[in-house]
């Protein structure tokens, strides 16, 4: 059993921002990542927004703040975290391979994928149903797919999907997009996309696999085949591997202070898994900041 002053769950922007905080300044600390660093900023085709970097894919960008954060002395780990509980004189971390004991930790892992909740979904994910247009979208090659989302993940899907797919829906419940309006009027441009406003998939057409959808389009029933569906509707927090009860919204995200501190002492929270109203690799990489110097700091 390691014993670290740090772990950090998670190996998003924030998570990575927070480990090169706290290993520069001489904390021992351990990031954890279940999947791939760079959590749900690594599936964005293209990033804007950053200061300083004029366009970046998301993996691009995570892999340049791991690379950081290793060279400052953080120990990074692919281990899926199934437990985390307090322990005496601080916390336990348990993973599928392996138990760390931690003075303090940072839970930055992020959401998982919202769901349109039809029937059939479940059954058709990977046969035609997928929530990550970077990770499955080569499959779908001169194909027809839809994405359902308004947000910029879902025109970001669509941006990547056009350089692949021989033509590509975009369905959005209303008339307005949560995108900017600049990305919203770039994508219209390609030939290949249609969007589709005040429209809403009603059920799933398929036995093994997708073949298409049914979708109220304007208050008309419309049927589409498809051979794909891109899911990209938000997120919902994933918080069934801590073991700590901890002070939520009623959305279920955690609730923090000035400090990144959630209810309970030394137990830290960055990025999308925290409460607040603006989410953006920006914001998650000032969270890491603040939580990674609030463990230092002894706060």
């Amino acid at each position: 059993m390691e014993n670290f002053d740090v772990v950090i769950v998670g190996a998003g922007p924030a998570g990575l921002t927070a480990g090169i905080f706290c290993s520069r300044a001489g904390l021992k600390t351990l990031c954890l990542e279940k999947l791939a660093v760079g959590g749900q900023a690594s599936l964005s085709y293209s990033i804007e927004n950053f200061p300083s970097i004029l366009s970046i894919s998301g993996f691009d960008l995570a892999i340049k703040i791991l690379e950081q954060a290793k060279s400052c002395g953080m120990i990074y780990r692919e281990e899926n975290v199934v437990g985390v509980s307090k322990s005496r004189g601080g916390f336990k971390v348990e993973t599928k391979s392996n138990t760390y004991m931690a003075k303090k930790v940072i839970l930055a892992c992020g959401n998982k994928a919202r769901k349109l909740g039809l029937e059939k979904e479940e059954q058709f994910i990977g046969r035609g149903i997928s929530y990550c247009a970077s990770c499955d979208g080569g499959f779908f090659k001169n194909k027809i797919v839809a994405v359902v989302g308004g947000g910029d993940t879902a025109v970001s899907d669509v941006e990547y999907l056009t350089r692949v797919a021989s033509k590509i829906y975009l369905i959005n419940r209303s008339e307005k997009f949560k995108a900017g309006i600049r990305k919203i009027n770039e994508i219209k441009k390609f030939k290949n996309v249609e969007v589709l406003t005040n429209a809403k998939v009603l059920y799933l057409i398929g036995n093994d696999k997708l073949e298409g959808i049914n979708v109220e389009v304007d208050g008309k029933k419309r049927k589409f085949a498809i051979d794909g569906l891109f899911v990209a509707i938000g997120h919902v927090p994933d918080l069934s591997f801590l073991n700590i009860d901890v002070k939520l919204d009623n959305l279920g995200y955690i609730i923090v202070d000035e400090n990144m501190q959630t209810s309970i002492k030394n137990l830290f929270a960055a990025g999308d898994i925290v409460s607040k109203n603006f989410k953006q690799v920006i914001t998650a990489c000032s969270d890491g900041a603040i939580a990674g110097n609030s463990c230092v700091g002894g706060k």
